[in-house]
């Protein structure tokens, strides 16, 4: 939801931006033609380059690039880059377009055709080169890269500048001249740095004092001035929708320096503080930096935290309401240390930071106190208690001052209820007064930290200023900060005015030109309209705010009767409360709505009486500076008056004043975008800007006098070859030669001036030269192409016969010499191929008869090796047979043996048994003791029999063994 708000919010604003730049209508103005009147078309002819009027897809004006077709009266055919034809009128449709040589220009005076399309293109052409820096004139442009760039910020790029060796556009190159001249001449110099919020004032003012910081040595009060920018952003810098660190504040910083160079001091004015903020925010904006980093602060210190009672920033109203509390990328609680740091450095004790951020937490607590029934009643809670505490006052009186008024009439003092309404605008008025007055005190402690030396004296000539300020504002709906700050850019564009005017009357002067011709616009008309007495709009604004009855639409009435004859003002006829200004950056609406409020800024007593009555000593300072602030002055009918618009009249009249007594430096911010994206540049935008900070306003003033200037000798030798052979320059004189082309050229005695060492002329002249120069080197170039080309074949057509008959020549010396190297490479061939050929027959040969030899040998061996392994298989046959033979004659032997033992045994068994039976028969027929005897011994021999038959098989079963080994063997 916040992204679409965001978004929501960018896209009104540039829209705004674009219809009231689009309103002079309201004035009778018609669509200008490229912002200054249009250049003629004269002298252009066919495929001459131009810029056509068209519209982008969200319906704003666009210039396109394209070449004329052809010129028909008012009408104008031009081809684009597409290939499209369109028709477009030569009154403010078409412009011309300047040539190639003049691409991304170092400095827009340059430019032969000085209209907008052309100034655009420049820019955005260097813009997408990283080259963000361009001059116009004295001024340099700076666009916003919404990106690091450190290279062109390093101490190579610094030394470059300072040693006068890098001459591009750079704001190292405005401060570096600042500061030489204010050493060399002893005058005092000043850098004027605007634009709108987003295009990137702050970081260019930081640049610029950093790169000053180096030039006096840095160290000391150079770090103690550089200090300072923390301190200044927390308190004075917010995030809008337009950019995530606005300053809401101008500001003049005045760096004092030695004889030597040195910084010896500061001082810092400032302008216009966008109180408003404290209180409320538009969706997707933050109040100012300091309370989410006290916020941030407090959560990483429980001792500050539990001191100032503080709880997160969407607890409080004043910090939600815009619905955004943090920054991508931006860490409150680093920013916080950094900023007590800096505190530190320029001498601000503890004690009194403490009682600060008491104050800013005091300021929290009473956006939370709320009201409610009529009249108004404080709605219960910590609120009121809290805010009461840090403040050190009385509870109960703070509450009867939020919801109380005490009006004095004569000698008696009346009590007056408030509504919840009036309580609460008392309450936002207590906040914002208080929180002015933190500011005020800030810069006046900073300034004392940044005063000269006491011993030493500041020098007259040795400061040089920086003003950062608001550039020119244009909404949908504008109230009286818009007006006040346009009105300061008002100022400052007629010092920006007469300052040009200054510096090309001196280059009229030094080159003896008559410069009373040259007129010059002034907007004194715009500035009279607004502050003159007593009809300007201040000065009614003022005198309404000292009536008793007065009101927004009284005020809206006197202006009305009062300006109706005023060109610069117009009422409104659609609605009674907005009248239009005529500026000279183009018509803004106001709205009086707020207009006497605003003005009048002034706390209510009772208010303040609290403030005089807390306990600590800063809060009853701010409240004595509030009143001094607020105590009025007497006019000239003994009225009391002192309101915004008067004191920031008179600081204005002083800001001038101050740089009238310098020597100025113009610096125009560019953003160049919306989105804050880079590498987007949205041409509309751009162009609104390029008017409201007086750049355009340049190249007008540039266009009124002779903006195109050329050195005598190099005119001559750029544009006399255009001239007629009869008419060619041939004088010595470079002047008289001068003389004779322009006018050979027809242009008129007012539209060229000769000086001593350069010649001017009127916005326009140079492009029709130029334009026919162009075309006369095309012409010359394609004519120089068909000859050489001509030339080129013709050389090429002799070559080529010639190099065909030599080559004919060479090729059959060649041949015949190549084909004598053949035969005798034939022959010589021939041998040596016989050669080799007998050396391979020969080694064939030779293997042939080894593997032969070889063979031979093996047969014989095998042959050897089959009769010896028949020899040996005999061999063993024969053993074999040898040994079966006496196995079985040892069998045999041993068979008898044991057939005759047995016998034997047998025999004296029988033999035995026999003599037993006769010596031992027993009478009655039974065995005796030898009969059961010999039976064992009889028992016994056949068990030995039973032995021997075994031992046979086995012996048989050995030969069978033997006889297959044998048959294997023979196998």
């Amino acid at each position: 939801m916040n992204k679409e708000n965001n978004h929501a919010g960018l896209n009104a604003s540039a829209k705004g931006v674009m219809k009231s730049a689009k309103a002079n209508n309201v004035f009778g103005a018609s669509r200008a033609s490229g912002g200054f009147g249009g250049d003629a078309l004269e002298g252009l002819g066919r495929n001459s380059p131009v810029w056509i009027l068209g519209t982008d897809a969200e319906g704003n004006d666009e210039w396109l690039p394209g070449a004329i077709v052809t010129i028909d009266g008012e009408t104008c055919s031009v081809k684009l880059e597409s290939g499209e034809v369109r028709e477009a009128s030569t009154d403010g449709g078409v412009m011309p377009a300047n040539p190639a040589m003049l691409e991304g220009v170092e400095d827009l005076t340059q430019l032969s055709y000085l209209n907008e399309p052309s100034i655009l293109h420049d820019l955005n052409h260097r813009y997408k080169e990283d080259m963000i820096y361009t001059r116009a004139g004295p001024v340099l442009i700076a666009v916003n890269p919404f990106k690091k760039l450190p290279e062109l910020y390093t101490p190579e790029v610094a030394s470059g500048y300072h040693k006068k060796t890098n001459a591009d556009p750079h704001v190292f190159m405005v401060a570096d001249k600042a500061y030489t001249a204010m050493m060399q001449d002893g005058k005092d110099q000043s850098m004027v740095i605007s634009g709108e919020s987003g295009a990137g004032k702050t970081e260019t003012t930081k640049i610029a004092m950093q790169y000053l910081a180096t030039l006096a040595g840095g160290g000391g009060m150079e770090d103690q001035v550089l200090k300072t920018n923390p301190i200044l952003e927390a308190f004075g810098n917010a995030k809008t929708l337009r950019n995530n660190n606005s300053s809401r504040f101008g500001k003049l910083i005045d760096i004092q320096f030695d004889r030597s160079g040195g910084i010896q001091g500061a001082h810092i004015e400032t302008y216009l503080l966008e109180k408003s903020r404290v209180v409320k925010q538009m969706q997707g904006e933050r109040a100012y930096h300091i309370f989410y980093q006290l916020c941030a602060g407090a959560q990483a210190d429980p001792e500050l935290q539990a001191k100032l009672q503080l709880k997160d920033v969407g607890y409080y109203n004043y910090l939600s309401g815009g619905g955004c509390t943090t920054i991508p990328g931006v860490d409150d609680a680093v920013d916080f240390k950094e900023l007590t740091e800096a505190m530190t450095a320029i001498g601000i004790a503890e004690d009194t930071q403490l009682n600060l951020f008491q104050i800013l937490a005091a300021i929290l607590w009473l956006g939370n106190i709320e009201f409610q029934n009529e009249p108004a009643e404080v709605v219960p809670g910590e609120a009121l208690t809290i805010a009461a505490t840090l403040l050190e006052v009385s509870e109960e009186a703070l509450k009867t001052a939020l919801i109380q008024r005490s009006l004095v009439t004569g000698r008696d003092t009346v009590i007056k209820q408030l509504t919840s309404v009036q309580a609460a605008d008392g309450r936002d008025a207590l906040a914002k007064t208080v929180y002015s007055a933190i500011f005020d005190w800030l810069i006046v402690n900073v300034n004392q930290s940044l005063s000269t030396n006491k011993k030493a004296q500041t020098i007259s000539g040795r400061t040089i200023s920086i003003l950062d300020i608001y550039g020119f504002e244009c909404f949908l709906s504008n109230s009286f900060e818009q007006l006040c700050i346009n009105y300061a850019n008002e100022r400052l564009q007629q010092l920006f005015n007469q300052h040009l005017f200054k510096l090309e009357q001196e280059e009229y002067e030094k080159e003896a030109i008559d410069w009373t011709s040259v007129e010059f616009e002034d907007n004194q008309v715009c500035l009279d309209l607004i502050e003159q007495r007593p009809a300007g709009i201040l000065s009614v604004l003022d005198e309404q705010c000292i009536m008793p009855k007065a009101t927004d639409d009284t005020f809206a009435d006197n202006l009305s009767q009062r300006l109706a004859t005023n060109p610069r003002y117009k009422k409104d006829l659609k609605k009674d409360s907005v009248f239009h200004i005529m500026h000279y950056a183009g018509a803004v609406n106001y709205d009086v709505a707020g207009f006497l409020e605003k003005n009048k800024d002034q706390l209510q007593a009772d208010l303040l009486q609290i403030l005089d009555t807390s306990g600590f000593e800063l809060l009853r300072s701010l409240a004595s500076d509030i009143t001094a602030a607020n105590a009025p002055a007497q006019n000239q009918k003994g009225r009391s008056v002192q309101t915004v618009a008067s004191r920031f009249k008179g600081q204005l009249q002083a800001l001038v004043n101050r740089l009238n007594s310098t020597a100025p430096h113009f610096v125009r911010c560019i953003k160049p975008n919306s989105l804050l994206k880079p590498e987007h540049f949205h041409p509309s935008l751009i162009l609104n800007q390029l008017r409201c900070c007086g750049v355009l306003e340049v190249v007008r003033i540039s266009r009124s006098g002779y903006p195109t200037r050329y050195v005598h000798g190099e005119f001559v030798e750029r544009y006399s070859f255009l001239l007629p052979p009869e008419s060619r320059c041939v004088s010595p004189d470079v002047i008289v030669n001068c003389k004779q082309i322009v006018g050979h050229f027809r242009i008129g005695e007012n539209m060229f001036q000769v000086g001593k060492t350069k010649l001017f002329l009127r916005a326009g002249q140079i492009g029709q030269m130029e334009d026919l120069r162009t075309r006369s080197l095309s012409a010359a170039t394609t004519i120089q192409t068909e000859f050489r080309c001509f030339s080129a074949r013709t050389r090429f057509l002799e070559t080529k016969i010639a190099t065909i008959m030599a080559q004919a020549v060479l090729r059959g010396s060649i041949a015949r010499r190549n084909y004598a190297d053949m035969v005798q490479r034939h022959y010589a061939a021939v041998k040596i191929q016989s050669y080799q050929k007998m050396t391979v027959e020969r080694a064939e040969y030779r293997a042939t008869q080894a593997a032969t030899m070889m063979l031979n040998m093996a047969i014989r061996r095998w042959v050897l090796r089959r009769k010896w392994a028949k020899l040996e298989k005999e061999r063993l046959e024969w053993e074999e047979e040898e040994r079966k033979r006496q196995e079985v004659e040892e069998a045999e032997r041993q068979a008898k043996m044991n057939q005759e033992q047995k016998r034997q045994r047998q025999a004296e068994l029988a033999a035995m048994r026999e003599a037993a039976n006769n010596r031992n028969a027993p009478a009655g027929g039974g065995f005796s003791a030898q009969d059961v005897a010999t039976a064992a011994a009889v028992e016994h021999l056949q068990v030995e029999l039973e032995e021997l038959k075994n031992q046979l098989a086995l012996e048989q079963e050995g030969r069978r063994a033997a006889e297959q080994r044998v048959r294997h063997l023979e196998e």
